[in-house]
């Protein structure tokens, strides 16, 4: 099978003649960096070799318990926040039929992603829907005591024991967490929940090739271990001895951090397939976490195309220029669709009669981007041959390993998120959660005196 492909020439164009080969030495030592376990956070660098380190055993294990979750759930709810559920979203979403959620499907059972904020309406509505249905549950959290994930999985726990029964509930909550420590891990080995092991050196935002994002992707009904084939395909190609010129990651790492040096401080991750969306959600993740620090880092937007182009493109095309996008072009629809002849042609649109509906789209994309390029606007551009687990997972571990080198390049610790820690500090001591005392009293007379 051929790999999804990069094109920078009209972002590179955008830099003075070669700019983005001078950057060579500098990702070269980057990659290096990551593969020797010399940069900074080299104790998270569990993803680097993770697609070929997976063995087929413990993806039947994984499919095994989704396979049993299938077969008894009419719904499972996934619980996790952050890393531990935008990665599945992504390839389910991306994957899936764009209208699941109405189609009573016997074979695959609803996918619900919860446990990602605290919206009381949501959380309400949620067990409204869930009341007399068969569902389980998928509780992702390496502590068990992050507050959203942790508040969803009380309520969902108690929830499923009084449908279903205390014994049979077990058979359908799955922990998937740390393998000694944390609430989580207690309560799993308390009630004798199957679970799965989040590595110690994997942060969230690279975790969906372990159970995090393996787990409910098979629960979805999608193939696993092409997922993992694809990563492991694009792992060699990205691989420290591939030449520069020929490494998709090296290539990508070196010509955004040329733009950025540049003045070019927003990337604006672009679909032209409504699918797509999540995977810009979780790219969105991957990249400003792992980047945004030090006062540093390229902010990362997303936009979905056609439809933002009535919205955001008239500031794409004419404003600041300070961005540069990137493009995620899908090659061939997995579905084939043929625009319609209409006899009064009120709305003068027989001229695409008989042409595929992919057609029209992919000439609204080449228009754009023509457009945008003679706007200001630098374009990267990924073709991906085709939408399935093989070319997913291609793309998310070429956005990982682009990811690592990137930050390394920029000269910062690519696999921490300190600045996460601040707003939890705060709505602790606001919540007067016990240990927070002296932060509590600070807290409030700061705020006293604001008023």
């Amino acid at each position: 099978m051929s790999n999804i492909k990069l094109d920078i020439t009209k972002a590179a164009s955008f830099l003075e003649a070669g700019a983005v080969k001078a950057f060579e030495p500098k990702v070269k030592a980057a990659q290096e960096a990551l593969e020797n376990g010399t940069c900074p956070g080299n104790d998270f660098l569990g993803w680097l070799h993770l697609p070929s380190s997976i063995t087929e055993s413990f993806l039947d294990e994984l499919q095994a318990t989704a396979n049993t979750l299938r077969e008894k759930c009419e719904v499972v709810v996934v619980a996790g926040i952050g890393g531990s559920y935008l990665g599945a979203r992504a390839v389910i979403e991306a994957l899936g039929n764009s209208f699941s959620w109405l189609i009573q499907d016997k074979k695959n059972p609803t996918i619900l992603f919860a446990g990602n904020n605290i919206g009381e309406d949501y959380l309400a509505e949620m067990t409204d829907y869930l009341k007399g249905k068969k569902f389980g549950v998928i509780n992702i959290s390496k502590s068990g005591t992050t507050t959203e994930t942790a508040l969803t999985f009380r309520l969902l726990k108690k929830q499923c024991e009084a449908q279903m029964g205390k014994d049979e509930a077990k058979h359908v909550i799955v922990a998937v967490t740390d393998a000694k420590r944390g609430a989580a891990r207690t309560c799993a080995d308390k009630e004798g929940y199957k679970s799965f092991i989040i590595p110690d050196n994997v942060g969230g935002r690279f975790s969906v090739l372990t159970p995090v994002g393996l787990l409910p992707i098979a629960c979805a009904g999608f193939d696993i271990k092409q997922l993992v084939k694809g990563a492991a395909d694009m792992e060699k190609a990205c691989g420290k001895n591939v030449p520069f010129e020929e490494n998709p990651a090296a290539q990508y790492a070196a010509v955004r951090n040329g733009l950025y040096g540049a003045g070019k401080k927003i990337e604006i991750m672009v679909n032209y397939q409504p699918k797509l969306h999540f995977f810009s959600e979780w790219w969105k993740q991957l990249y400003g976490e792992s980047e945004g620090k030090d006062k540093k880092g390229i902010f990362p937007a997303s936009c979905d195309f056609t439809t933002d182009l009535h919205s955001m493109g008239q500031w794409i095309q004419d404003g600041e220029r300070t961005i540069f996008e990137t493009v995620i072009s899908i090659e061939e629809p997995n579905r084939t669709m043929l625009f319609p002849s209409d006899e009064e042609n009120l709305d003068g649109l027989n001229f695409l009669a008989g042409k595929r509906v992919d057609e029209v789209n992919k000439m609204a994309e080449l228009g754009t981007r023509l457009a945008h390029v003679d706007g200001g606007v630098p374009n990267i551009r990924i073709s991906v041959p085709k939408l399935n687990e093989y070319y997913i997972g291609q793309l998310i571990y070429f956005f990982e390993i682009a990811c690592g080198i990137s930050g390394n390049v920029l000269g910062v610790n690519p696999f921490n998120q300190p600045g996460v820690e601040a707003y939890k500090k705060n709505m602790f001591a606001l919540l007067e959660k016990p240990g927070y005392e002296a932060d509590s009293k600070a807290i409030k007379e700061r705020l006293a005196q604001e008023q």
